[in-house]
């Protein structure tokens, strides 16, 4: 059975909580398509290749975490946006988006799903003063190397990543924030971990985490973040007993 647009709406701002967040971006509903919706289609991006994916898949509704309307972006509808918006509403597919809320989330969210595939366990997060912190922190189930955990996060997420090696012989208290989060690097050493994993590197985060011997991780913006959109749409897809496909649009990032 199909599920309106505004249920499936109302649930998914329930969940995630836009309205807590100062963001860089419209959380929620951000171009509105048909009333009804009998399949999502989930993925980290609203590319174009996305949208053309969502609409050869047959779906209703598309699923993001990075969606359009950034702040500072020319907010004219011209060019790709265009083209992007064009073809969604040719097809009157809707698309919903969440940024930093997709990221926080205690359960769903990006750094608690990339903790279950790299198998960590969560404990405090580094910004705690935070309404909704999104740098988490824990220990890992078994200490290891730097180059066993490179090897560990290369088969877990099919990405080879950027490494910086730093001074403790076995990992085992980690930090980390999907995404282009490299300027929490400095929470990371102010708190005593062995490692840092992220998805972006910097020119001066090689040379924070060198001083600091403190293990640096760059797994990639696009495959650090593929998880929480894929268990939003999971939870979506089981509350509402509708369909549910994660595309994933490759992106060596």
């Amino acid at each position: 059975m199909p599920v309106s647009l505004n249920e499936l709406t109302a649930e998914l701002n329930n969940l995630l909580k836009p309205e807590q967040f100062n963001d860089y971006c419209p959380n929620g509903l951000q171009v509105e398509g048909r009333k009804e919706v009998t399949k999502i289609v989930s993925g980290v991006t609203a590319c174009r290749a996305l949208i053309k994916a969502a609409v050869a898949a047959k779906a209703d509704f598309i699923l993001v975490h990075h969606g359009y309307f950034w702040k500072g972006e020319n907010q004219c509808i011209t060019g790709l946006k265009k083209s992007r918006i064009q073809m969604l509403l040719q097809n009157n597919l809707s698309l919903s988006a969440y940024h930093l809320p997709l990221d926080a989330h205690a359960e769903l969210g990006n750094n608690a799903q990339l903790a279950k595939i790299l198998e960590l366990n969560v404990g405090s997060p580094l910004d705690a003063e935070q309404r909704n912190p999104i740098v988490f922190c824990g220990r890992l189930n078994q200490p290891m190397s730097f180059d066993s955990f490179s090897q560990h996060i290369n088969k877990k997420l099919k990405r080879v990543p950027l490494s910086i090696r730093g001074a403790s012989e076995k990992i085992e208290k980690i930090a980390w924030c999907t995404g282009a989060a490299q300027n929490f690097i400095e929470l990371a050493v102010g708190v005593g971990v062995d490692a840092y994993l992220t998805g972006e590197v910097s020119e001066q985060t090689v040379h924070i985490a060198r001083e600091a011997g403190l293990h640096f991780f760059s797994a990639g913006h696009h495959a650090t973040e593929r998880y929480g959109v894929q268990a939003v749409g999971n939870y979506l897809s089981e509350k509402f007993s509708i369909q549910h496909e994660f595309i994933d649009i490759e992106n060596p990032v």
